[in-house]
């Protein structure tokens, strides 16, 4: 395999990234506009995206499973084109039951990117952590973009706008990327470009239970941090973000944007220091910040949530270094898979469960407390992972 094709693997799975992660940001800013659009409460829009969120968990199984055993490539033409589609497709609801029926197409064909896209990436790396990081910048991208485009198309054509715009070029890079695989620019491959030294068994099962109960937990974190600063930030900065969404969506953008950089660095340190002792750091590191972010409003808000957004998108790089070091190449799209049933799909119960929680006390407090708490679990768990060698040691250890 060329060099080019490694390149142009990393850059579809880069934009690919992106697109996994910008429809979910539109529609929670979206969502602060169907009341008034559709006559519906916000806690009751933000049960609108449960059906989606279970299924871009729940059948990434299914579709690592497919990447392993038919083609990794072939499920991303899938990808492009169903969630093109979809996204489409929704902006054309004009019900309640037709948005839900839409952002559930988001969720379906959603569900394809990470198990595939993410085990297709790891298969092409030369240095799997810095590559994860570069990679990760484009979800943290996806991310802060959905925010200031739905907040632009909103305010300037109709929330429906926010759904068809990036759906159709979503639909153009399908297009592009098939010419790719007809040119041969784009390939599939089925092994490890740089093998590293395989697990003991032991280690494989110790590590898959670990990671296990903090991928619930990790996942919690970023969905439940997601849906609660649009509304954060209209509460509790409303004064210094004039009128429309543009200004609550400029301020998730900024935060996606700069937090997401903050990968690459944490995916220098997944190959320099070992994989359990930054993983557990960063998510120490996110205790304190969540417990701020639970009683601060204005300006400091505003910092404490870039923090607590950067060590969040830290975890990420480090999370699926480790996930891919303790599974063997031929099954890692289907490990990915039962992550992403954790990590988005079981956690996305969190977002009802903030809704609940809102409805209850009517402030953010306990939100962020209860993400505080289960931070604190992660860090305590990763003491308990295999203590592996840092990620240069084991590239030498491979190549003797």
């Amino acid at each position: 395999m060329s060099q080019a094709t490694a390149r142009a693997a990393l850059a579809y799975s880069c934009v690919g990234h992106v697109y996994s992660h910008l429809f979910e940001p539109i529609f929670f800013v979206v969502a602060l506009a169907l009341p008034k659009a559709m006559g519906i409460p916000y806690e009751d829009a933000l049960m609108l995206i449960i059906a989606g969120k279970l299924l871009y968990g729940v059948l990434a199984p299914v579709a690592g499973l497919l990447g392993d055993r038919w083609s990794a490539v072939g499920m991303m033409v899938v990808y492009f084109f169903g969630l093109g589609l979809a996204a489409v497709a929704t902006g054309f609801a004009t019900t309640p039951f037709q948005l839900a029926l839409g952002l559930a197409g988001l969720g379906f064909f959603g569900s394809i990117y990470h198990p595939v896209g993410t085990a297709w990436l790891v298969r092409n790396a030369h240095n799997r952590g810095k590559v994860l990081g570069i990679n990760g910048i484009f979800g943290g991208l996806g991310s802060a973009l959905g925010g200031i485009v739905a907040g632009a198309l909103a305010d300037a054509f109709g929330w429906q706008a926010a759904f068809l715009v990036p759906g159709l070029l979503v639909l153009a890079t399908g297009l592009v990327f098939c010419v790719s695989l007809a040119r041969r620019q784009v390939v599939e491959i089925k092994e490890d470009l740089k093998p590293t030294p395989p697990p003991s068994r032991g280690e494989t099962w110790r590590a898959g239970i670990i990671l296990t109960l903090t991928m619930l937990c990790t996942g919690m974190v970023y969905q439940v941090t997601m849906p609660a600063l649009p509304k954060l930030f209209e509460a509790r900065l409303g004064n210094y973000l004039g009128e429309g969404l543009l200004g609550v969506g400029l301020m998730v953008t900024v935060i996606y944007a700069s937090a997401g950089l903050f990968q690459v660095v944490a995916g220098h340190w997944a190959d320099r220091y070992p994989l359990r002792n930054v993983y557990g750091l960063v998510y120490l590191a996110q205790v304190p910040l969540l417990a701020m972010a639970a009683i601060l409003g204005g300006p400091p808000l505003f910092a404490v949530a870039l923090a607590m957004v950067a060590f969040n998108h830290a975890g990420i790089p480090t999370e699926n270094s480790l996930l891919a070091r303790y599974t063997p190449a031929r099954w890692r799209g289907t490990a990915f898979g039962l992550k992403f049933i954790l990590s988005f799909g079981v956690s996305g119960l969190g977002v009802p469960l903030m809704a609940i929680i809102l409805k209850a006390t009517g402030d953010f407090l306990w939100v962020f407390v209860m993400l505080a708490v289960m931070a604190g679990f992660v860090a305590a768990m990763s003491l308990l992972l295999p203590q592996d060698k840092p990620g240069g040691a084991v590239a030498a250890e491979a190549a003797a």
